[in-house]
């Protein structure tokens, strides 16, 4: 962009933009010279763009901030890596890749750089959502989601998507209700034995109802389930250290040893949280 907008302290240092400089410089020659870079192409490395993804999460997730360091410039190796890719076949180049998005960040900025006026986060999504409808980017306010996100993930984004444009509940209460609904119909179908295609499918509807009023009331399921995945496993395993020291296994114990270690476990942890309170 010629016209500098945004605020001059901001501007990048001559030695960050030299350190970007030849770390582009690096992948191009890499995909000239290195036997393996040079026959990669956007599908074969493509897995790996989203195995960085995900070890950057695990890192925030773990507060490991030298490895969340790395695991940006893995990612940041994938963006300059297909960039290069793509202007060998004369695709697009970095260049492009980099004012595009940069337009498009004040394009849909016009409260820091026009003179729109908003009150809220919600009125900043709310413009977001509006904008990209308008420049004609999408045909439905539902594009946009990748299918391949996880898919308690994936329906906190599209209730978002339709939150955006004012399709959404009023208030969590509002939304909380719709959860006792669908787990009424849900056991009714539970006790009635229904088909199992039938219980699938309202079963989904229970579940994105709790997605959202989570959304609603500020709480990210996908964090929320993580983090129970892992009390979980943390648990399970205590069990299992629990029963080798009393020379036992999962596969000789019975449920009620099981459960014993289990409530153990819990008790202690509990009464540890209680304790740091």
């Amino acid at each position: 962009m010629s016209e500098k907008i945004y605020d001059k302290t901001f501007t990048e240092a001559g030695a960050s933009l030299e350190a970007y400089a030849d770390f582009v410089a690096i992948v191009r020659q890499l995909r000239r010279d290195c036997p393996w870079d040079k026959v990669q192409t956007h599908e074969s490395v493509k897995h790996l763009l989203i195995e960085e993804a995900y070890e950057t999460v695990e890192a925030i997730d773990d507060e490991d901030w030298t490895q969340l360091r790395k695991e940006l410039g893995d990612i940041l190796l994938h963006v300059v890596f297909h960039s290069v890719m793509a202007a060998e076949t004369g695709a697009f180049t970095l260049q492009d890749v980099i004012d595009s998005e940069t337009e498009k960040l004040v394009r849909r900025h016009p409260h820091v750089f026009g003179d729109v006026t908003v009150g809220s986060v919600d009125d900043v999504l709310t413009n977001w959502e509006t904008i990209k409808i308008r420049e004609g980017e999408k045909k439905s306010a539902m594009e946009g989601v990748p299918r391949h996100l996880p898919t308690l993930l994936r329906a906190f984004r599209i209730q978002e998507k339709a939150a955006g444009v004012g399709f959404d509940f009023p208030a969590p209460a509002d939304a909380w209700q719709k959860v006792e609904e669908e787990l009424g119909e849900f056991r009714e179908l539970v006790d009635s034995c229904a088909p199992a295609e039938k219980q699938e499918e309202e079963l989904g509807d229970l579940l994105f109802a709790i997605v959202n009023h989570a959304r609603q009331s500020g709480l990210n399921p996908e964090n929320a389930l993580g983090r129970t995945n892992a009390k979980f496993i943390r648990r399970f395993q205590g069990v299992e250290r629990g029963l080798e020291a009393e020379g036992n296994n999962l596969v000789d114990a019975t449920l009620e040893e099981m459960d014993a270690h289990w409530d153990r476990i819990t008790r202690a942890e509990k009464s540890g949280e209680s304790g740091s309170e």
